[in-house]
């Protein structure tokens, strides 16, 4: 039960029945976002599913300026050095894209060093079972089991133990943070250490994850600490940008972070802009475009030079991401091979809608029974073994031998193939992920058999499907293109086969289209997929053939389910805002909406009062009012709590309270005076607990004006105001809470992120539902 600090009393809320909650009975509710206390009792919660409550225990970014007295006066100064802070805007991104690029460069050349070890190690112990008897595989077997298991293991423990945040891909937490959601050391410096190392670990360790997601997570805290100028982790402060210490020019850079990441992992500057436009930033303008594509370029650029003094030919700029899908010589295609086209993003939609419900049933099994550390390393490495198992069984039960090519490959593996040939198979097996993409792309026909196709696809579905969620640091784009490539492949293999003659049919083309059409079909992004597929390939004629397996892909899948970040998202429990708000909640007003009561603050209030609201709530928003007396029970019937003056924040009181700017004392016009909004983001973003701060008995009984401080123009909306009306305001603006006042101007309730978004709109076979979510604690 929350603390009623306006009439000094514990109440249940008095919140109005939704519309649209017509399965859950009452609902148990805590919001941390706004000035509302608003609790009310479930007998049924325990039987309602995890992925059917909201998580309370995220709170929102402020991304609104609260533009009070100080605010004007740093405006007024930073106006005359307006072009200084743009350049140093402008440097700012240059550096993320420059790091970002270089973070890059070390996690690939770690990866491909401590896999071609690995493997030439492996590879050694096989040659020499070649003309030995049928145990002597039994010792390469266990030392890939073993060295799998052993990088696993280290990469599971810096993320399940040191850092679980580090887990996955990071995109959808990112995401969330574009959001406005504040997801906790998302963007520490601790969690990018976790995310390198680990990523290392679990690709070199055998798992079908890629590196190329994490550089998203990277980039975006690379920016997150460098447009700071400090580090709370290492307890240091540069006393530089203090200016942009604040969420709003944070999430630019973050924004920028993203796309640099994108453009480091597949040398795409322009796919990595529109990434994070579409699955990234929720808030966007025309010269934060430019910005974010200065650091892209930096990036990729960066990342090209490095590799080419790694490679030994210095300046030859030919390596511009972590991976690119190599030169498509043949890119021709026929009008009538559109309706192929169409059904390859059918296939593929029909397979990512699979892929992600698997994926969605074991991520809700894994939040009920595997939640301690060790059960999640443990599963961890079941999983490489599991992987290094099912590769080392693929290889003996489907030996591919195929004649030895004229410039046969270094890492080619004979196996139990005759003298002369090679196994196709082990070729897939023994390399990087990006390399097996590399051969399904470009090998020449019959390099691989169907069977040999078939298996490895169905092999590398169910591991990604089981290895994504793990405690480990792992991307999806790399394996849900080595899926789709291989059924790509064996697609045009059919074709083929039912057109001999055709002339149309190529591998290359088809194998690269499969890959784009099961990517689709699982993270349900298009236009910024089409424009890095098509950057990766360095090829636009590519560019209609991939749109459309792209959308179609899309389409089908939605159909059934949502892409797998969203799902994750929701399963998490995070109040994420979509794009728009559904029609079918037009008929929710803001009196249905809001929390009530409310707990306010009189614009003269007591330090003693203040100093009780802020340890008996953790809310970070409460409005500021006048005529109203907090020691007299308001009416029942009215339900008001005065008439309405401003905002303030949590983090200011408590800055106000550090700062001891009582009118009492004498120095108080001194202090008011050499006040800036610097003192207010210093601490920026750990602010200060409450019970830290020491508060005297006499000092109790003093008192704040808060009228310098509060945020006068804070945003409102009539009690009558409609949920797309109000959706829209904290969309478009980046709202963390909304006062909701009557004609009279009086305050009668608050709208926070959490309100909006216990409404979850679903569809599943074009039918739309609507349904009301538990908000925990």
């Amino acid at each position: 039960m929350a603390t009623d600090a306006v009439a000094g009393t514990s109440r249940r809320a008095n919140r109005p029945r939704s519309r649209a909650n017509s399965s859950y009975g009452s609902i148990h509710l805590t919001n941390d976002d706004g000035g509302s206390s608003a609790t009310s009792e479930s007998n049924e919660e325990n039987d309602i599913s995890e992925e059917k409550i909201l998580s309370g225990g995220f709170e929102s970014l402020d991304y609104d300026h609260c533009e009070n007295e100080l605010f004007q006066q740093e405006e007024r100064k930073f106006s005359k050095t307006y072009i200084k802070k743009e350049v140093v805007r402008w440097l700012v991104f240059g550096l993320i894209g420059i790091l970002t690029g270089l973070i890059a460069c070390v996690i690939d050349n770690m990866v491909v060093l401590s896999t071609n070890l690995k493997f030439s190690y492996i590879k050694s112990f096989v040659n020499s079972c070649v003309h030995a008897d049928q145990p002597c595989l039994q010792r390469p077997f266990l030392i890939w089991v073993a060295i799998n298991a052993g990088l696993v293991l280290l990469g599971a423990f810096m993320t399940a133990v040191i850092e679980p945040v580090a887990a996955g891909s990071g995109i959808p937490q990112i995401k969330c943070f574009l959001n406005g959601v504040k997801v906790p050391h998302v963007v520490r410096i601790k969690t990018l250490i976790c995310k390198v190392l680990g990523v290392i670990c679990a690709v070199a360790g055998g798992l079908v994850v890629g590196k190329e997601g994490p550089m998203i997570h990277s980039g975006a805290v690379v920016a997150a600490g460098i447009s700071q100028g400090k580090s709370d982790t290492f307890h240091v402060d540069f006393k530089i940008l203090q200016y942009f210490r604040s969420d709003k020019e944070k999430r630019d850079f973050v924004s920028g972070g993203a796309a640099a990441g994108v453009s480091a992992a597949f040398g795409a500057p322009v796919g990595g802009v529109l990434f994070s436009l579409e699955e990234g930033a929720s808030f966007w303008n025309q010269a934060l475009t430019w910005r974010i594509f200065f650091a892209s370029m930096l990036s990729t650029f960066t990342l090209n030079i490095v590799q080419s003094y790694v490679k030994g030919t210095p300046w030859i700029l030919s390596s511009p991401g972590l991976f690119n899908f190599g030169k498509f010589d043949t890119t021709d295609y026929s009008g009538l091979e559109i309706p192929l086209f169409i059904i390859m993003g059918v296939f593929g939609g029909l397979l990512g809608a699979a892929f992600n419900h698997i994926n969605y049933k074991l991520t809700i099994y894994r939040k009920k029974y595997i939640t301690s550390r060790s059960t999640q390393v443990i599963e961890a490495i079941l999983v490489a073994i599991a992987t290094a198992t099912v590769s080392y069984l693929t290889l003996y039960f489907n030996n591919d031998c195929q004649p030895m090519r004229k410039d046969p490959d270094e890492d080619s593996v004979q196996f139990f193939c005759d003298d002369g040939q090679y196994s196709a198979n082990a070729g897939l097996m023994f390399h990087t992920p990006e390399e097996s993409i590399k051969e399904l792309f470009h090998d020449i026909p019959g390099t691989f058999r169907p069977a040999t196709l078939a298996v490895y696809c169905l092999c590398c579905f169910f591991l990604a499907c089981w290895t994504y969620g793990l405690y480990v640091p792992s991307g999806l784009f790399i394996p849900s293109i080595l899926i789709g490539a291989s059924w790509g492949r064996l697609l045009a293999v059919f074709v083929k086969s039912v057109f001999p003659s055709a002339t149309w049919v190529n591998y290359s083309k088809y194998a690269l289209l499969g890959g784009a059409a099961q990517l689709g079909g699982i993270v349900r992004m298009t236009i910024s997929l089409t424009v890095i597929i098509t950057e990766a390939t360095g090829n636009i004629t590519l560019g209609l053939p991939v749109m459309i397996v792209l959308m179609v892909s899309k389409w089908i899948g939605d159909i059934f389910n949502e892409g797998i970040y969203d799902m994750h998202v929701h399963l998490q429990g995070v109040p994420l805002l979509g794009w728009e708000p559904s029609i079918m909640l037009s008929n929710i007003s803001a009196t249905e909406l809001m929390s009530h009561p409310v707990t306010v603050l009189r614009s003269y209030e007591s330090v003693g009062r203040i100093v009780d609201i802020l340890k008996g709530e953790t809310h970070n928003g409460f409005p500021v009012v006048e005529d109203y007396d907090p020691f007299t029970e308001e009416s029942p019937e009215s339900g008001t709590f005065g008439t309405f003056h401003g905002t303030i924040l949590r983090s200011q009181l408590i800055t106000l309270l550090k700062l001891k700017v009582f009118e009492e004392h004498d120095d108080v016009h001194l202090i008011k005076k050499i006040l800036s909004i610097k003192d207010f983001r210093d601490a920026y973003p750990r602010f200060t607990p409450i019970h830290q701060i020491h508060i005297s008995a006499q000092e109790r009984n003093f008192h704040i004006d808060l009228k310098p401080f509060l945020n006068p123009g804070a945003y409102t909306v009539s009690h009558c105001a409609s949920f797309p009306r109000i959706f829209r305001l904290f969309r478009a603006l980046g709202l963390r809470h909304v006062v909701v006042i009557n004609r009279k101007h009086q305050v009668i309730g608050m709208v926070t992120r959490k309100d909006l978004a216990r409404y979850r709109i679903t569809q599943h076979f074009g039918k739309v539902n609507m349904e009301e979510l538990l908000i925990s604690k």
